[in-house]
């Protein structure tokens, strides 16, 4: 069936679906209306610090299923570097302890019975209280659930959820942090190895998307704001773009992979969050001290992961709301020194940029979660994408993937 799909968003979500049509043979037209591709996960040459930087630091994991799937389809997996198991290293910067924290590739977590592998002065028992997580409703706050206090939660479940939600965790769904922790800590070593785009996310995710549709005929437009969405009945009829209109034919579909509020603004009655939260990510110019980590976790200051690239230091700061006014030179004094701290080093603030998305996510709430939409609109004929549909996880790449992979299913279903 000849068949022309107009992707409506360039960002992960957008590029996910496109790449699943046009390996499936279908024609695919990817429209984005900003001047550049890949949403929050892209690249760019920054003049502060003389280098390409993401826009945010993100992490993957080995588990993360559709989102490899699509680096193996457009070829790009050999750019996601990390280490051969499952090991974490943390810092502690109020007691000054450090630690690795090795899972077993088995689904048998052996490595919470070596007192060696696990998170220092905890117990075997204290891993038992986040069983309640696993079966969670999403309606239930994670701190109804389990216990937010004790050394296992400060040191590994509040980070870790903390990074995942992008909220203090206690006020996030237990739902879907019992998501996380069921495709993480529950799934084995094997599914736990962090992975990087140590490159850069658009040599990994973007650029080489864009020329697997391009090489199958669909095409990637950058400029392309969509202004109105034609309708009758129940299909979606034309669409009206920054260069004019496009008439969809009978078999024609659209995927809208656009953000919560665009969407809401596009198709009124559609049930999206309202809320979102901050992300704030600095990056400095300055060659990691020998033995640095990939990655560290930071606990008790105001850096929660850093990450260690050939030439610059990066991190990562979740629900950062508090941060999102604060002078950008004082900012980022504040988190060089907790990187020096973090690193062990004495140095004087090297060149640097901030980064802040003040609606990086959704609020991973029960009552936000409960305003995400599926992938079926009320037209035939179009679909929706994005980190802030329901994708059984909180807004992650993996989450992104999967909601274009989903969202190009049925596409390719309709009759």
């Amino acid at each position: 069936m000849t068949r022309t799909v107009h992707i409506i968003g360039a960002g992960i979500s957008g590029l996910s679906a496109g790449v699943r049509l046009a390996e499936a043979g279908v024609t695919v037209h990817v429209h984005e209306a900003t001047q550049q591709v890949g949403g929050r996960c892209r690249s760019y040459f920054d003049s502060a610090t003389g280098l390409t930087i993401d826009n945010g630091n993100h992490l993957l994991l080995s588990g993360n299923r559709h989102a490899l799937a699509y680096a193996r389809t457009i070829g790009s997996e050999n750019g996601l570097a990390g280490p051969d198991k499952a090991e974490f290293n943390f810092k502690d910067l109020r007691s000054g302890k450090s630690w690795l924290l090795r899972l077993n590739n088995g689904r048998i977590p052996f490595w919470v019975f070596d007192a060696a592998n696990r998170v220092p002065d905890t117990r075997v028992v204290d891993y038992l209280g986040l069983a309640p997580l696993l079966w969670a409703g999403t309606d239930k706050r994670v701190g109804d659930t389990i216990a937010c206090r004790g050394v296992l939660y400060e040191r590994l479940v509040q980070p870790l959820l903390l990074a995942a939600l992008n909220i203090d965790p206690p006020d996030g769904s237990a739902g879907l942090a019992g998501a996380v922790i069921r495709e993480t800590l529950f799934a084995g070593g094997e599914a736990c190895r962090p992975l990087v785009a140590r490159d850069g996310l658009s040599s990994v995710l973007v650029d080489p998307a864009i020329a697997y549709i391009r090489a199958r005929g669909g095409s990637v437009s950058i400029g392309q704001e969509l202004r109105e969405i034609g309708r009758s009945g129940n299909r979606i009829t034309s669409l009206t773009l920054t260069d004019g209109i496009v008439t969809l034919g009978a078999n024609d579909a659209v995927v809208l992979a656009v953000p919560a509020r665009p969407a809401a603004g596009l198709l009124p009655g559609l049930s999206a969050p309202t809320r979102f939260r901050a992300i704030v990510n600095a990056h400095f110019r300055f060659t990691p001290p020998a033995g640095q980590p990939a990655i560290l976790g930071v606990i008790g200051g105001l850096v929660e992961w850093l990450f260690a690239f050939p030439e610059r230091l990066s991190v990562t700061i979740s629900d950062g709301e508090r941060h999102v006014d604060t002078p950008r030179e004082e900012l980022a004094r504040a988190i060089w020194a907790d990187v020096c701290r973090a690193a062990g080093i004495t140095a004087e603030l090297p060149p640097w940029q901030i980064v802040r998305e003040r609606r990086a996510t959704f609020e991973a709430t029960p009552a936000q979660h409960a305003l995400r939409p599926g992938a079926v609109s009320a037209w035939s004929n179009l679909f929706l994408a994005g980190d802030w549909t329901d994708t059984g996880l909180p807004a992650t790449i993996e989450g992104s993937v999967r909601s274009g992979d989903r969202a190009a299913g049925l596409v390719l279903q309709m009759q």
